[in-house]
């Protein structure tokens, strides 16, 4: 009779526990002050302080911004036409997800979805209302030109994402589809709320309409977001109004959360462990090249970028206002950190992955496009934000 050996197909490992990324923040936190030697009472009390800090900031501006989005999506993607490649920064950014801008866009895109991918992703990451704001409020930062660096910093990283998809010669020919329709002015009509937005954040970048209080709320992010999210609602069919704003509800609620057990976390590991003394006052690049790489590093373990923007900016808040870091600089040095990378642990990854790449059948080759792509484009934005910083612009 054969000896029966032990299956070694199966080896016993220790696995870390499957838990949602708040889940771990909530458990890192307390496990934090409990270590640290914190009575109960002042662990729930220091808890709910750094929970509740700028959560109020934060409704105001995804509320609006996940309205937005969801009735820039109810606009069927044939009605954009030719705008896919050009338009997919402006609906990256207006519709506060890069896999929502690229769904709606890559159907009329062609032979350019893949430009449409790296475009949506890049003006997710450095328009308004996306990633600068939101990175802004978590860094308790206030600059009127925040929405101009982005715009600038925009077009040199949009850029290098194209020049990548047509250096890797990514598109094979029979992937290539029907160019869609003409551009017209009825094709612009989804962006028209997001146009309404850019124009009042430029009024309000140039102008000090201090003595206009009402004026002065709606061009400033928070009422100008307001502002796009009613317009953009109006434009939908009456039936579908509720359907968005239940949608956004429950978004804004979700990512409330994780913000809040970020912001915790972020307040109680300061309090134990000064991470500011990584970051000198002044730091200057130090800084910058700091941030970066944190906000890397979230990135490639959590995956989401709408996460990663979650969670990094609560915790690295006392960094930077330690620093002494320029507001542009440190915004936008986590804004590029977040290029890195698009990994199939993103769902921006699959998204694509399934569409724009199918016919790919190595899967180390899509990972080297999308990966490479969104590190050429990140480190492509640090070289611009590197040398704005020496030339003292930003």
């Amino acid at each position: 009779m054969a000896k029966i050996l032990p299956d070694q197909s199966n080896p016993t490992t220790l696995h870390m526990p499957d838990l949602p990324l708040v889940v771990w923040m909530v458990l890192i936190t307390l496990g934090l002050g409990l270590y640290n030697g914190m009575s109960a009472q002042n662990l729930i009390t220091a808890f709910n302080a750094g929970f509740g800090r700028a959560l109020g900031e934060f409704a105001l501006i995804l509320l609006p911004s996940f309205v937005l989005a969801a009735a820039m999506a109810r606009h069927q993607a044939g009605q954009i036409g030719g705008v896919a490649s050009l338009g997919a920064p402006i609906a990256g950014a207006g519709m506060i997800c890069p896999d929502t801008a690229y769904a709606a866009l890559s159907p009329i895109a062609g032979r350019r979805k893949l430009e449409v991918a790296f475009g949506s992703f890049a003006g997710f990451k450095l328009l308004f209302p996306a990633g600068p704001l939101i990175v802004a409020t978590g860094l308790g930062l206030s600059d009127r030109l925040i929405p101009v660096y982005g715009l600038a910093l925009l077009i040199p990283v949009w850029l290098s994402g194209v020049i990548w998809v047509r250096l890797v010669a990514a598109i094979p020919p029979k992937a290539a589809g029907r160019s869609a329709q003409t551009l017209s002015l009825q094709a612009l009509r989804p962006f028209l709320p997001f146009a309404i937005l850019a124009i009042l954040l430029v009024i309000g970048a140039f102008g000090d309409f201090s003595a206009l209080p009402l004026v002065e709320f709606f061009t400033l992010p928070k009422g100008a977001l307001i502002v796009a999210a009613i317009l953009a609602l109006l434009d939908c069919p009456r039936a579908e109004r509720r359907v968005c704003m239940d949608s956004s509800v429950r978004k804004t609620g979700s990512l409330l959360l994780v913000i809040g057990a970020a912001t915790a976390f972020g307040a109680l590991l300061i309090r134990f462990y000064p991470l500011h003394g990584l970051f000198a006052t002044g730091a200057g690049l130090t800084g910058i090249f700091g941030l970066f790489a944190l906000t890397a590093l979230f990135k490639l373990t959590q995956g989401s970028s709408m996460a990663t923007f979650a969670a990094i900016a609560p915790v690295a808040a006392p960094i930077v206002a330690s620093s002494g870091m320029a507001p542009g600089a440190a915004v936008f040095a986590i804004c590029t950190g977040s290029f890195v990378a698009i990994l199939p642990n993103d769902s921006f990854y699959w998204l694509v992955r399934r569409d724009a790449l199918k016919e790919i059948d190595s899967e180390v080759r899509a990972i080297w496009i999308l990966a490479g792509g969104a590190l050429v484009q990140a480190l492509t934005g640090l070289a611009f934000i590197v040398a704005a910083q020496i030339a003292g612009l930003i």
